[in-house]
């Protein structure tokens, strides 16, 4: 439950990490600049602490060096451990040493033990004091062994439980050896370190926001420029060639705005330039097929005159009028494919989309193709489903679609049998086109959908085609938000792949039919369904396409 509160954050977070340079940009620095200034920080606390405590311990070590010495001329006159005085001596010295009164609680512990003589009791000052805890067999046994000694305990002497610098040396007498210990508490020095840890702590605070501040600041200097400059290119590429962007200055970021309107500038006349010239050439192809029309009708109606009298012609009068009849054929498709290109160019081309069975629609092409397959000795094998496939789509552009795809399909087909599958899924549905001809040779898969191409020259045609049929299917399939694709491979044979949205309007993510064949085994160099060898855009860019070799339209 918490991750799935979270994740709409996390992902908010990140969205927002890769869109603002600004927000990298502070972050870095603050990151850097924490890490530095934290790494400062320690070192002054440690060694402002250091310092202290090493003063601390140079003080006691001159107090326990003057202390030892006045208990070793205080405990000189007794020569006896067992002597009634010595404990009095002890007592005293302890006190002295103390500078206190020995009932006050407070201030530096003096503690003298005798280790080696269990008769003598320790003495300390205050008298009330209880430093068991305070003096560890660790260090009682290094200073009885002879060494001086010191370590650093905490615990509560009266005052509330504090830290102390615990020194110890051994101290000669006539009778033999006594200690000597004192406890100097480090509450002066705890707190001069606590000071010093808050001041470089805020200091380092206010430094990271200052430094924080400044990064957003210059950031934004440099960043502002660029977001300006990556809107002013978003509406360039939105078709408003008129946007420039404000030079201000002389500096690096101005040189910048005007090289950046220098070039929208040119590329503005380029763009003009280019659409005048693609807005003649379109009007000239409609002007030069639209004025053909009436020449053709007349040309028509005298040919099939004299295509209706052969019979009674020499021979080759009478093949010279049969050649005269298809070729006016020919001319026709080619005038009709023209106006429809020019439709397709002028963006002039309507889809007319209604709900629409597609299962008849595969049937009706196949039928109107079975004269040609019959004549090429190709078999059409139709896999449909058994029930219908209704999808919103412009039948009359979709029949053409595949018109041209299963009739390239069985004149190239090598009379080889041509599978027509058709498939759906919720939002999608597609249709393919196998053949088993000749396939694609290297190269050809990124020219087969350009217009009048063709992948041998010397073939002859069998349907009288254009040139165009392809061309106009990408435009057909763009049009209706699909995709167009090809998959081919010297000597296999190809495949074609027209997917479309069940639902007009909507946008096409994948296919229900795979684009590699199924009796093809993938990875040995042709196209996959990962990177289609051929799609026809929806959003109006040209697409790479490819068909199969020898595929023309």
């Amino acid at each position: 439950m918490l991750l799935a509160r979270c994740r709409p954050v996390a992902l908010a977070v990140n969205r927002m990490w890769r869109r603002s340079l600004q927000l990298r940009v502070v972050t870095i620095t603050l990151v850097a600049s924490g890490l530095l200034v934290g790494g400062f920080a320690y070192m002054v606390a440690s060694q402002s602490t250091n310092i202290l405590l090493d003063r601390a311990r140079e003080d006691v070590q001159r107090r326990l060096e003057h202390g030892r010495d006045y208990a070793a001329e205080q405990m000189s006159v007794h020569p006896q451990h067992f002597d009634p005085q010595v404990r009095f001596t002890i007592e005293q010295t302890v006190s002295t040493l103390a500078g206190g009164d020995p009932d006050q609680i407070g201030g530096v512990v003096v503690v003298m033990t005798a280790s080696s003589y269990p008769l003598l009791q320790t003495a300390t000052s205050p008298l009330t004091v209880d430093v068991t805890g305070m003096i560890t067999p660790e260090l009682a046994e290094q200073v009885g062994s002879g060494a001086q000694a010191q370590q650093i305990r905490s615990g509560d002497l009266g005052e509330g439980r504090l830290k102390y610098l615990v020194y110890g040396s051994p101290v000669p007498t006539r009778f033999g050896q006594v200690e000597l210990y004192y406890l100097v508490p480090l509450t002066t020095q705890d707190q001069a370190a606590n000071q010093i840890r808050a001041t470089v702590l805020i200091t380092g605070l206010a430094l990271l926001m200052l430094l924080g501040l400044l990064a957003a600041l210059v950031t934004r200097l440099v960043v502002t420029p660029v977001r300006v400059a990556a809107r002013t290119a978003q509406r360039l590429s939105a078709g408003l060639l008129d946007q420039r962007m404000v030079v201000d200055g002389e500096d690096d970021l101005a040189m910048l705005a005007a090289s950046f309107n220098q070039m929208a500038s040119n590329l503005q006349r380029q763009i003009t330039r280019l659409e005048e010239m693609s807005r003649l050439q379109r009007r000239f192809t409609s002007d030069v097929s639209h004025e053909l029309r009436t020449p053709l009708t007349t040309v028509r109606m005298a040919a099939d005159l004299i295509f209706t009298e052969r019979d009674g012609f020499d021979p080759a009068v009478a093949r010279s009028a049969e050649l005269l009849q298809a070729e006016l054929d020919r001319f026709e498709s080619l005038l009709t494919d023209l106006l429809e290109i020019s439709r397709f160019d002028a963006g002039f081309a309507v889809l007319d989309a209604e709900p629409t069975d597609l299962v008849p629609v595969v049937r009706r092409v196949a039928d109107r193709l079975d004269g040609l397959a019959d004549r090429l000795g190709v078999r059409i094998d139709l896999r449909l489903p058994d029930t219908p496939v209704i999808a919103e789509v412009d039948p009359r552009r979709v029949e053409r679609v595949l018109r041209n795809l299963l009739g390239n399909a069985v004149e190239h087909g090598e009379g080889q049998p041509v599978v027509v599958t058709l498939g759906t899924d919720d939002s999608a549905i597609a249709v393919t086109v196998r053949d088993h001809g000749v396939g694609l040779r290297a190269g050809e898969e990124k020219l087969v959908f350009n217009r009048f191409w063709r992948a041998d020259p010397s073939r002859a045609r069998q349907t009288g085609g254009t040139g165009l049929g392809l061309s106009i299917s990408v435009e057909d399939a763009r049009l209706h938000g699909g995709w167009l694709e090809a998959w081919g491979a010297p000597g296999e044979g190809a495949q074609f792949r027209l997917t479309l949205p069940a639902r007009a309007g909507d946008r096409l993510n994948s296919s229900p039919l795979r684009l590699v064949p199924n009796d093809r085994v993938p990875g040995d160099g042709a196209c996959d369904d990962r990177v289609p060898a051929a799609r026809s855009g929806t959003d109006g860019t040209p697409a790479e396409d490819v068909a199969p070799a020898g595929a023309t339209s």
